[in-house]
């Protein structure tokens, strides 16, 4: 990181900072090998949801940053915008307004990608895991096990979504997965190494990569390395991972300690997070009904209209089949920007 910075120059630099453990210790690092250079942490407050900016204002005061909180009241007002840049039919795209603020700052930002990959920082999943499954698991039984552990937005009937145009196909998925599960790794390496090959490299970083060139900046990761992917992989996972108190990336909480910071951050896993629930209820319920009553997708036979007949005004909808909605609500925006060509990336959902 050092080396990049010194060849760029930057006088400012801008960092992403949800005021976890992963951000803040770059931001510790960073201060430390740039103490002259004005820092901008750029942090998002979402409406109606856990309120991280708080702690996030501590940890930039802390290492001499001026902190810009982003106020967002509605998350998805810019989906459009957003999806015309990557291309992907994602609508967890608080990466958009990080480096949409951060542009306006700096040439450079910096984030703490791939400490929960590297350093098993999705401690949320791994109880789980391992209760599903044990030593004498078969690979397939692991790969059902790591998707049932993606609670997030998998619903039992995800199957009835689409329609036998899509040729939707769950061996598939399983096919795509099992290399991850298929070898002599322990347990939660093996869902560190599916989390590497699946939400980092297909999904994080595609998208940052994607915004950071639509904004002209530069982007560095200090803890996608490449020295760091090399070593990261082969450090044992007790060095990683307490299963007891299920606490993830030991190595870069001992850092963070060692700048003073510990007390500043959370052992819970939060990150940049808008509650989807308050969401739905405020705007995403309401655009929801607007596309799907008139949805170019289930005019062109993709996806089934008895399906969001079902569930879309249950008054009481399960938190899963809300973040259903919103991803298929993305990929409606995506079809209607890329395929129909029937809408502007400059429309707003408002």
């Amino acid at each position: 990181m050092q080396n990049k910075l010194e060849t760029l120059g930057d006088k400012e630099i801008s960092i992403a900072l949800s005021g976890g453990v992963d951000s803040t210790l770059v931001l510790a690092l960073l201060r430390k090998i740039k103490p002259e250079v004005k820092l901008h942490a750029v942090s998002i407050k979402f409406a109606n949801s856990v309120d991280e900016t708080p702690a996030a204002s501590k940890i930039a005061e802390r290492f001499n940053a001026e902190h810009h909180i982003i106020h967002l009241e509605n998350y998805l007002s810019e989906l459009p915008k957003a999806i015309s840049i990557i291309k992907l039919p994602f609508w967890d795209l608080h990466w958009y307004y990080v480096v949409k603020k951060s542009s306006t700052l700096s040439k450079t930002l910096i984030s703490g990608d791939g400490g929960d990959e590297l350093f098993a920082g999705y401690t949320f999943r791994y109880n789980k895991f391992l209760s599903l499954t044990s030593n004498n698991s078969t690979p397939l039984e692991k790969v059902k096990a790591y998707l049932e552990c993606h609670e997030r937005d998998r619903v039992s009937d995800q199957d009835d979504i689409f329609t036998k145009k899509c040729n939707f196909s769950w061996d598939a998925i399983y096919n795509r997965l099992l290399p991850f599960f298929d070898n002599d790794l322990d347990r939660i390496n093996q869902v560190c190494l599916a989390d590497y090959n699946g939400k980092l490299l297909y999904n994080f970083n595609p998208i940052n990569s994607s915004i950071i060139d639509a904004f002209d900046m530069n982007l560095l990761t200090p803890l996608l390395t490449e020295k760091l992917l090399c070593i990261a992989p082969h450090i044992p996972m007790k060095y990683k991972y307490d299963e007891q108190n299920n606490i993830g990336k030991l190595p870069l909480r001992k850092l963070v300690e060692k700048h003073n910071a510990s007390s500043l951050i959370s052992t819970e896993k939060l990150g940049f997070n808008v509650n989807t629930l308050n969401l739905w209820k405020a705007q995403g319920h309401d655009l929801c009904k607007e596309f799907f009553d008139n949805s170019e997708l289930v005019k062109a036979g993709w996806i089934n209209k008895e399906w969001i007949v079902k569930y879309i005004d249950n008054p009481d909808l399960n938190v899963k089949y809300v973040n259903k909605f919103l991803g298929l609500l993305a990929c409606e925006v995506w079809y209607r920007l890329f395929i129909t060509k029937n809408m502007n990336s400059e429309e707003t959902l408002d």
